[in-house]
């Protein structure tokens, strides 16, 4: 290993503009006289537009222009695409209404864009839009997922009768229901996964810019992936062609998939900049990110688990309503679907899985992945489902997933729901995180707790989950309206440094780190010699973005390709100076050197001398030491873990704590533990959070998002979690050249499970059976109550 190479526990490259305010995010960019916009927002759920009077508006100090819905349909603006198609059971595409940037005749949800003011100050055009006066006709409204698929629901859209987008299923359904019909025992459970508001630290941002003397276009977003942006939007909504559009995403402030969607906002500026012939920009307000940033989970579920006699599963079978809310977001069809029936089999030997999801549209903001997409909701209902079965059958929690996990000597294993496992040991995942945690010894600490009045709680995650999605033909034929390959070019500079140039775009990943080492280990440079580039369009080649824990096994293994092509070409170059043959030639720690001499050249030299080629191989090779790759995945990866939190219950206040939670994760081979070990530690908060304090919830009657703030929507704390005891193993993808699976998503996953199986454990005493997240104090409270006068009845 490289000093500062894989493996190496370097800090982060990036922190040093970080930490004294050096960045540049969407915000801090300002274009020469440019205009500022605020958005005119639906105060209803539900409405029909009848008039947009924009008159008093207009003659509002320094307004510049109002635009209405109107004016996009005289413009042909089109809808918002989505980027993934999914078909209903019996065949028929998905249910697809339009979704126009500006609404021209209906609002759907509270904050829906009606117009767009926009004037010479962020304050002008806020005082104006208090001007716009917009004529509704209101409408009942539908909220709650389980309520938009019963009869006589209102309708969000005409064009999706019973508010119906999808109705998808995956597995043998003969297969369950006969496994089912003869199971010695049968768990079932009613689930709801709480819907959680991203809240990225930045808000989201962007500059729309018309060059008319290019007819060209430039849109600065706060984006984790511009590619797509830019294909989305010129391809299909504004109809610019891609050669006359650039987008820039310069550093963003975290994402965790809020931000890989395509936003109104964007087309909005974008559009409205050439209409009005400067530079408009656009930052939102925390309390537009709450309304209008797209939320994550909200599902519904029953699910049931069938186990023979000697406690084996048989069967599971799963019936889910996911909401989509009003609109169809970017890859919102694929989240309940692809990414979520996929992983039901869990790190478990069901032979037989089936799994059947209705999609709904409701009244709210849009839903789609946020930090683990599909894969926290599967693993959430599966070991919640687990832990009741060992529960209701008296069975230790350990020795039933002990009994039913799938073998290292399995793989690569076919699940009964499409994925292939290439490798992975569960079983050590799970043995070690119960000798870490002590699980022999939870009786004694319960013991000490109940002591002191407490309740303490022991409950186990084991998950699994599927990152960097792929290959590209598999997901067309699944739906997918887009490659999900990645891309990396590596330019060797004439004087030995080298920059990047990546279609991967970090918003708290350390690409600019991890990146750089790999570099750093493959061609024998110092670090601090190698710039990382991403972001921006025309400078990077056409990429996928950063989502889905993809960064190093796509991103990452394109970056592999390209070096190797450099080193492919210094051999020829090599060659020719050193009068030898290329076959003779060996490349090591950033030498060439003849095989069994010492006659060698440094990796430096051979830069110079492509850009000097005084003495080069002119009539095999050209000049320039400049390398450009694409890798398109074989396969998903597979990272895996087990996850076991202890918690503590005040049965007087409901308040639960988290004294423990330990980690043992497979992420692969790792490029920086250090790293490693901060994803996996924000992951686990993001995932206690949503157990413990987070939950989107709007008026079932109005539509009114009630959470709208910081002051009703609860994020964890740094007292909220312990210090996290994590560690690995390491079993190394088979089929990237890097042997990484991913980590970005592996703490959210597992988390939430293993909290709340926790809590239920120490609850169990006092005869509390069922909880739905989150566990907040009240909530908690409540529930002893309930069951203690239960009890007395």
């Amino acid at each position: 290993m490289a000093e500062n190479g894989i493996g190496a526990r370097v800090r982060r490259k990036e922190d040093a503009r970080f930490l004294v305010g050096k960045s540049t995010y969407t915000d801090d960019i300002n274009r020469p006289g440019q205009a500022h916009a605020v958005f005119v927002r639906s105060p209803h759920a539900h409405a029909t537009i009848k008039k947009v009077d924009i008159s008093k508006a207009l003659k509002a100090p320094g307004v510049v222009a109002v635009l209405t819905g109107a004016n996009m349909l005289a413009d042909k603006v089109n809808g918002l695409p989505a980027g993934w198609q999914i078909h209903s059971k019996d065949g028929s595409p998905m249910n697809e209404p339009p979704h126009i940037p500006l609404a021209p005749d209906k609002a759907r949800y509270v904050g829906d864009h009606i117009a767009v003011v926009i004037a010479e100050t962020r304050n002008q055009a806020r005082d104006a839009a208090e001007l716009v006066d917009v004529s509704y006709e209101p409408l009942k409204a539908v909220v709650n997922v389980a309520e938009a698929d019963k009869g006589g629901a209102p309708q969000v859209h005409d064009q999706a009768p019973g508010n119906l987008c999808y109705d998808w299923h995956l597995g043998d359904k003969a297969a369950v229901d006969a496994a089912l019909a003869k199971a010695a025992h049968v768990v079932k459970l009613d689930l709801v996964n709480n819907r959680l508001v991203p809240n990225a630290i930045e808000p989201r941002a962007g500059i729309g810019e018309y060059d008319a003397a290019t007819d060209r276009y430039t849109l600065y977003t706060s984006s984790q992936n511009p590619h797509v942006i830019r294909l989305l939007m010129g391809a299909f909504v504004l109809g610019i062609p891609e050669h006359k559009l650039r987008v820039v995403s310069p550093d963003v402030g975290g994402g965790f998939g809020s931000k890989i969607f395509h936003y109104a906002e964007e087309a909005v500026l974008t559009w409205a900049a050439k209409k009005v012939g400067r530079p408009v920009k656009w930052t939102a307000e925390r309390s537009e990110s709450f309304l209008c940033d797209a939320h994550g989970r909200d599902h519904a579920t029953h699910v049931e688990l069938a186990l023979d006699k000697d406690h084996k599963f048989t069967a599971l079978k799963v019936s889910t309503k996911a909401a989509m809310g009003a609109y169809l977001s970017t890859f919102a069809p694929a989240i309940p679907t692809w990414l979520y029936g996929t992983l039901l089999a869990g790190v478990y030997t069901t032979p037989a899985v089936y799994v059947e999801t209705k999609a709904l549209f409701t009244n709210t903001s849009a839903v789609d992945a946020y930090r683990g997409a599909g894969r926290p909701e599967a693993c959430y209902l599966l070991e919640r489902v687990v832990e009741r079965a060992a529960w209701q059958l008296g069975i230790d929690p350990v020795e039933l997933r002990r009994k039913n996990v799938i073998p290292a000597s399995a793989m690569p294993y076919q699940t009964p729901v499409a994925l292939q496992y290439d490798c992975g040991d569960f079983g050590k995942n799970l043995n070690d995180a119960a000798k870490v945690v002590d699980w022999a010894g939870f009786a004694k600490r319960r013991e000490e707790s109940k002591k002191r009045g407490q309740l303490r709680g022991i409950g186990i995650s084991h998950y699994i989950e599927a990152c960097g999605i792929a290959p590209s033909a598999v997901v067309g034929a699944l739906g997918g309206r887009a490659g999900l390959y990645e891309s990396a070019e590596v330019r060797f500079h004439p004087t030995g440094s080298v920059t990047v140039f990546t279609g991967s775009h970090p918003h708290g990943q350390s690409n600019e780190t991890t990146f750089a080492q790999i570099v750093a280990d493959k061609l024998g440079i110092p670090i601090e010699n190698v710039e990382i580039v991403h972001g921006d369009t025309d400078r990077i080649p056409f990429g996928m973005g950063t989502y889905g824990s993809r960064s190093l096994a796509v991103g990452g293994s394109a970056l592999v390709k390209a070096i190797d092509k450099v080193i492919a070409k210094g051999k020829k170059i090599a060659a020719h100076q050193l009068e030898a043959s290329e076959a003779d030639i060996e490349f090591k720690d950033g030498v060439f050197r003849v095989a069994g001499t010492d006659k060698q050249k440094a990796i430096g030299e051979i830069a110079l001398s492509a850009y000097v080629p005084h003495n080069f191989p002119h009539e095999t090779t050209e000049p320039g030491l400049d390398e450009s790759a694409f890798y398109d995945p074989k396969n998903f990866t597979f990272p895996s873990g087990c996850h076991i939190a202890e918690v503590e219950v005040d049965p007087e206040t409901g308040t639960t704590k988290v004294l423990r939670f330990v980690a043992v994760d497979d992420f692969g081979n790792i490029i920086n533990p250090m790293i490693v070990e901060g994803q996996v530690h924000g992951g686990i908060t993001q995932g206690i959070g949503q157990a413990l304090t987070e939950n989107c919830v709007y008026d079932a009657q109005s539509g009114q998002l009630l959470t709208g703030s910081f002051m009703d929507y609860c994020m964890p704390k740094a007292d909220d979690v312990p210090s996290f005891e994590v560690s690995t193993n390491v079993v190394p993808c088979t089929h990237n050249p890097l042997g990484v699976k991913g980590c970005g998503e592996a703490g959210t996953i597992g988390a939430a499970a293993a909290v709340i199986n926790a809590l239920l454990d120490a609850l169990k005493p006092l005869g509390v059976k069922e909880f739905d997240m989150p566990a907040s104090p009240h909530r908690v409270w409540q529930a002893i109550q309930n069951a203690s006068r239960k009890a007395a009845d």
